[in-house]
């Protein structure tokens, strides 16, 4: 199966679609947040970027979901700065402390197509949101040059309808996380008082544009909806919530990445309900939840295990 966006590139959608996000930088409405910056100009809103990419590190990544790393590794890229401030980020390391480098859209095309030909299953581009006029530049650069391999959208879920209704016919599988289906958990911990209904929104209209996950022959993801869900101590994230309605909103079938690798880093010591790994037994409810609603593609973990989905900083070198 080949990645929807050669489709929309040969139609010369993919080039209208990248001067209508380019024009977007002008008053920045990539994420809810709406800063309105002229980053065109490099005015920096709440994500503290402006007009150039930022790239941390691209690697073959083998620690994401099974049928995202596959047998030849995820092509990861991972971008500087987040439009969100999770007090317990785990990579805060480039979401918070911006750990990464200027790179040209010509240079994140050159990225794309060297993880291509080490054999990647797909391009992962974790934290893309607020770089997104600028990846659809590199991509289409990518294009030209050869690139044929799915495009990841690993999202950390905080997105704007306008951004990822841009996004149909060019990505072809999604990852972003639900973190949160409580407005006050959302503000104290993230400073995202509105994350649950645009969250929720979002993933309404990324399944409408690719449906559940499907996966090729050798159990690799080829199109459609993954999702992430890190489940916090004291339920914080309101994991029954957001499996409620997952259920009854989206699909049964639905594709779900139950995470238990909460660790208290960052600044999660300021809140005491955050100071603790989560316990096998809130892990366990949460499976049991998801067996009662019918859900029948979970990925699960060992309690505290991060083998599936942390990166790892000492392994993965940068670009």
């Amino acid at each position: 199966m080949l990645p929807k966006y050669l489709e929309t590139y040969k139609s010369g959608l993919l080039k209208e679609k990248v001067k209508i996000a380019n024009d977007i930088l002008s008053s920045c409405t990539l994420c809810p947040r709406n800063c309105r910056v002229n980053r065109l100009k490099d005015k920096k809103g709440f994500c503290r970027s402006g007009k150039d990419l930022i790239v941390s590190s691209a690697v073959v990544h083998f620690g994401e979901e099974p049928p995202i790393s596959g047998t030849n590794g995820s092509g990861t890229i991972f971008f500087s700065n987040c439009n969100l401030k999770c007090i317990f980020c785990q990579n805060y390391q480039i979401s918070q402390l911006g750990m990464g480098n200027k790179v040209t859209t010509e240079e994140l095309a050159d990225m794309m197509l060297s993880l291509q030909n080490k054999g990647s299953h797909n391009i992962n581009l974790v934290s893309p949101t607020h770089f997104l006029p600028q990846i659809l530049e590199g991509l289409y650069k990518a294009i030209e040059k050869g690139l044929k391999i799915p495009i990841v959208y690993n999202t950390g879920g905080y997105d704007s309808l306008e951004a990822i209704k841009l996004l149909d016919g060019i990505v072809d599988i999604y990852l972003p996380d639900m973190k949160y289906s409580d407005n006050s958990a959302a503000e104290k911990f993230s400073l995202a008082s509105d994350y649950p209904q645009h969250n929720k929104t979002a993933i309404m209209e990324i399944f409408r544009q690719v449906g559940n996950l499907k996966l090729d022959n050798s159990k690799v993801a080829v199109r459609g909806l993954l999702i992430r869900h890190l489940i916090l101590p004291d339920d914080l994230a309101g994991s029954y919530n957001t499996l409620s309605f997952l259920a009854n909103k989206i699909s049964k079938d639905v594709w779900i990445g139950l995470m238990s690798q909460y660790h208290p880093l960052h600044m999660a010591n300021k809140d005491k309900r955050l100071s603790r790994k989560i316990t096998d037994e809130e892990y366990t409810k949460v499976i049991k939840r998801a067996e009662e609603l019918g859900f029948k593609n979970c990925l699960i973990q060992e309690t505290n295990s991060s083998d599936l989905f942390l990166p790892d900083f000492e392994k993965d070198q940068p670009f």
